[in-house]
């Protein structure tokens, strides 16, 4: 009989698509510092990834707390509220993101200002406020509140899931008991939706970053924005797009494996 040595128990465990991606991440990482034109491409798109985390992690927060409003007013007792809560989902969920940039960055951003100017019309009068433009609303902003509303219709669904997958023989035990709305929310109700919430609020944080691509097409100065300016001017479109796909590849799956984790370890954490 002969001798077989095994795999280390590591190695064994770990899944082949993962290795698979590590490779590719080595292969790209090596072609980045051993290429001069990766390189090059490199350090232009580098400050593009800056951008690109700071209008999602902006937007994902706004969004997270504005779709808990929305969720809370969706299992709320009174109809008009949750009739409010439920229009406001599905006429947002209905339009496509880039759609709802466009018309946030071209139409809703000059009626704020108009708003704005409207209301503090007797300051300006009086030479007190200066006067808002629409210049003067950045286009980075304009992104990040688009990005905002759209995402924190699905959030909403999300935490209202969670919250409704709560035992309502719990809430009512704790009403009995004395326990005002908010704070049976905050000890019994919402560290229980956390593990039916957490796995995919993480998910869509993940898919907000690659969504947050859109925002190029306002000329945000992102990874996707200053791609396309580096390959229309060098030429190098299979270059730079490699680099692009890897910057990319690199926050998205690094997020999803932390997400994984995290899933793991509340599952671990709450185990009966």
């Amino acid at each position: 009989m002969t001798y077989r040595p095994r795999p280390p128990a590591l190695l064994s465990r770990l899944p082949w698509w993962l290795l698979a991606i590590g490779l590719l991440f080595v292969l790209g990482l090596w072609a980045i510092t051993a290429n001069g034109t990766y390189a090059n491409i490199f350090r232009t798109l580098s400050g593009g990834v800056i951008t690109t985390l700071w209008v999602t992690i902006i937007a994902f927060s706004c969004a997270t707390l504005l779709g808990l409003v929305v969720a809370l007013a969706r299992t709320s007792t009174h109809r008009i509220l949750r009739e409010i809560a439920t229009f406001y989902v599905e006429i947002v969920r209905g339009i496509p993101i880039l759609v709802f940039l466009f018309y946030i960055a071209f139409v809703a951003a000059p009626a704020l200002v108009s708003a704005f100017n409207w209301v503090a019309g007797p300051l300006i009068a009086w030479g007190w406020l200066a006067p808002a433009t629409v210049r003067g609303f950045d286009f980075v902003w304009r992104a990040i509140l688009a990005l905002t509303i759209c995402y924190s219709a699905f959030i909403a669904e999300i935490f209202r899931a969670g919250i409704e997958a709560v035992d309502r023989g719990q809430i009512e035990a704790a009403r009995a008991l004395g326990l005002s709305r908010w704070h049976c929310f905050r000890l019994i109700i919402f560290p229980q939706a956390l593990r039916t919430i957490l796995p995919p609020l993480g998910n869509d944080f993940v898919s907000m970053v690659k969504d947050s691509a859109l925002v190029s097409a306002l000329g945000v100065q992102d990874i996707t924005q200053l791609g396309k300016l580096s390959a229309s001017s060098s030429f190098l479109f299979f270059e730079t797009y490699n680099v692009v796909a890897f910057l990319y590849l690199t926050m998205t799956i690094s997020l999803s494996l932390l997400v994984r984790w995290l899933e793991r370890s509340m599952a671990k954490k709450y185990r009966p």
